[in-house]
């Protein structure tokens, strides 16, 4: 099959079909994956009813987002089309393994953590890959749009892959990782149509390992040089630390409430799938904000948001309503989400996009582990309302620091 180059015109958006085929089989793969995630503790649990070896596997299935900086040194080194097409296969081999021996009853806890750490960490390839890819496919002034309908997607995604991993694992304990493989079945027939290169013509990475290690450190001392990642990263890595302690203090306080266990997950569900639909909205209509105002008035404007909705969490006790409070806070989040990657995609180097995109999703992720232990830690001593509130204060100070920092105010969208 002929590749076409970028230098060749590329189409508008809405019949750009090299793009219609990435944005749909990365979206099937991203359910696929999020239904193979919540299934894996949920297949050990059956077998061994042992919290301690669900742990285990969930461990290995997230210990891959730590090393993902090696992952974008890999993307960059790569055809990045190739290596998709790469983690597809190796995500049906993988996963197919788990569904032949559960076919057969064989279950082995190792074989399980070896699936769940080797299927994340070709997600994690992939979807670098595909985020570094996407500016290839689309014109320049349509890479808003695209990445605003990429977020929703994403969290769509989100939202659907729990209930969808629940309700297969109720079928059969095989059915959602055989639903996972159709996934990466679709993902990888649309990337062998798609005709278009997905980086710039570049010359073939020489050299082994410390050749590979001084790319990293390039790629680190890049990102770090300028203002705007280290502002960003600062208040990226800080607002999520804040989500995870709130997250975890929302639970505290629909438990509190009494009711069944079934009656507080209902509860607790429906509140998050209100907050994921906040939140895919917010995606949606990312490029028109950015279409009508600045990416630092985008910056502060979110930030300020979140100083106003979270202290209200201490005090209000409906669902519905912390439902839309939580649903106001998915919406400014995913705004924030598509215009920082719209710029990071415009400022970055093409040769640096995988290292760049993976230093700011470890700073992102990095940081949400230390926000649930400083959640946990506060609740105990300090209850729901206090925590709660305290949380609020921290995220005035950000927002505060957003409004004053002059990184912020510089910025701007091409």
């Amino acid at each position: 099959m002929t590749v076409r180059t970028d230098e060749e015109a590329l189409p508008a958006l809405r019949a750009n079909r090299d793009f219609k085929l990435l944005w749909t089989g990365a979206g099937v793969s991203f359910i696929g994956s999020r239904v193979s995630v919540i299934a894996y503790p949920m297949l050990v649990l059956w077998f061994t009813r042992s919290a301690a070896d669900a742990g285990v596997v969930a461990f290995c299935a997230n210990v891959p987002y730590i090393l993902q900086l090696l992952v974008g040194g890999l993307v960059d080194r790569l055809d990045r089309r190739r290596m998709m097409i790469a983690c597809d296969i190796g995500r049906l081999v993988m996963v197919g393994s788990l569904v032949i021996a559960l076919a057969f009853g064989c279950f082995r806890l190792p074989h399980v953590a070896v699936v769940a750490f080797a299927e994340t960490s070709l997600t994690i390839l992939y979807r670098i890959a595909e985020r570094a890819a996407v500016r290839h496919v689309v014109r320049a002034e349509d890479l808003p749009s695209a990445l605003s309908r990429n977020e929703a997607r994403e969290r769509a995604a989100s939202l659907l892959g729990q209930p969808v991993g629940s309700l297969l694992f109720a079928l059969t304990r095989w059915a959602p990782f055989v639903f996972t493989m159709a996934a990466n079945l679709v993902s990888l027939s649309t990337l062998l149509l798609i005709r278009r290169k997905f980086q710039e013509d570049r010359a073939k990475a020489t050299g082994g390992v410390k050749a590979f290690v001084g790319e990293l450190r390039e790629g680190i001392v890049w990102a770090w040089r300028q203002p705007f990642v280290r502002v960003l990263a600062g208040l990226i890595a800080g607002g999520n630390m804040l989500f995870a302690a709130l997250s975890l203090s929302l639970q505290y306080i629909v438990r509190d409430g009494g009711g069944s266990s079934s009656d507080i997950g209902f509860t607790i569900g429906l509140i998050f799938a209100v907050s994921g639909a906040g939140g895919t909205l917010g995606a949606l209509t990312a490029s028109w904000w950015m279409g009508r105002t600045s990416l630092a008035a985008i910056v502060i404007g979110c930030n300020a948001a979140w100083a106003v909705l979270i202290p209200q969490v201490a005090y209000v006790r409906n669902p519905v309503a912390l439902g839309l409070l939580f649903a106001g806070m998915g919406y400014a989040g995913a705004l924030w989400n598509v215009a920082a990657a719209v710029y990071q995609q415009q400022v970055t180097p093409d040769g640096m996009q995988g290292r760049v995109l993976s230093v700011a999703t470890l700073v992102a992720f990095g940081a949400v582990p230390f926000g649930s232990l400083a959640g946990g830690i506060l609740l105990d001593h300090f209850g729901a309302c206090r925590t709660v509130l305290g949380l609020g204060a921290v995220m005035g100070i950000l927002a505060l620091t957003a409004a004053v920092s002059p990184a912020v105010r510089k910025l701007r969208l091409a």
